[in-house]
């Protein structure tokens, strides 16, 4: 297997919401987890040799992507991005961690220095979209041989649609959120039939404080 070991972790509403309406921060949902919970969270953070969000995520939540709940060493972060649309002053760029922008041949040259000049790294996998195919065994080579995506739907997609996910953790919020277009955990064009769906196996459930944890392992 010539890829990180891939765990999806995310916090989701009954429903399976991420967020309480398009376009709006997770972090207004993730309110409702006691500290329990964020110590879950940031327990996987600190035994992954690397986290990744997609830049999407960068710029709605403004996330730090480092281990403080518990102790730990900071994973690297890595954010696929294909234009290298990613705000300078996010607080990926700070110096807890090694931060890698993924991007791609038509991302401009000089947003691509920019980021080169606040410290990160940069690779450019891809013509327009990022290769994820071509990114995974460069993500090993690297040193990164397990891989947090704690993103949105439509990056848990694409890892899921290549069949890259060996686990899914899930930190069950009892609410309702509702709405029609409110993204969920999985995102994308989805499985149209019945012999492509991806089968998941019930490992472990347990509570961490008043959340509901799900520890589920993809059926290979």
């Amino acid at each position: 297997m010539n890829r990180p070991y891939v765990i999806i972790v995310s916090e989701v509403s009954v429903d399976g919401k991420l967020t309480l309406y398009r376009g709006a921060s997770s972090k207004e949902l993730m309110t409702l987890m006691d500290q329990e919970a964020y110590r879950y969270l940031h327990e996987i953070r600190a035994k992954v040799d690397g986290i990744m969000v997609g830049c999407e995520t960068v710029r709605t939540d403004n996330p730090s992507l480092t281990v403080r709940y518990v102790q730990g060493k900071n994973p690297v972060r890595i954010i696929p991005c294909s234009t290298a649309n990613v705000p300078l002053d996010a607080n990926i760029f700070s110096k807890d961690a090694p931060t890698i922008i993924i991007t791609t041949k038509r991302a401009p040259e000089d947003k691509v220095e920019k980021i080169k000049e606040v410290g990160a790294e940069v690779w450019v996998v891809g013509e327009d979209l990022v290769d994820f195919d071509k990114l995974m065994p460069m993500l090993v080579e690297r040193g990164i041989k397990s891989l947090m995506v704690e993103g949105g739907a439509s990056i848990n997609w694409e890892f899921i649609k290549r069949g890259f996910v060996d686990e899914i953790r899930l930190i069950h919020l009892p609410v309702i959120v509702g709405g029609e277009n409110v993204p969920t955990l999985v995102g994308g064009e989805g499985f149209k039939k019945l012999r492509n769906l991806l089968h998941l196996r019930l490992r472990a459930h347990f509570k961490r404080g008043h959340h509901l944890i799900t520890e589920w392992e993809v059926v290979r």
